[in-house]
């Protein structure tokens, strides 16, 4: 019992020691951060797009008028 103890004991302390995990962890976060600046940049880019293909349409309506 002593044994397996001592066993999860050195397999805990080898886990607290992996930065594997949390390298992982912080490059999750750099990439969420990345995509909620995109979704912004797209969003507000988005609004104008519309306009201008709005714009576009009703003067080519007009134009054959």
């Amino acid at each position: 019992m002593a044994r397996l103890r001592g066993a999860g004991m050195s397999a805990f302390k080898r886990f607290l020691r992996d930065q594997r995990g949390a390298t992982a962890i912080e490059y999750g976060l750099i990439v969420a951060g990345i995509a909620v600046a995109i979704i912004a940049i797209v969003n507000s880019i988005g609004g104008e797009l519309q306009n201008t293909y709005s714009e576009v349409a009703d003067n080519l309506a007009n134009a054959g008028q």
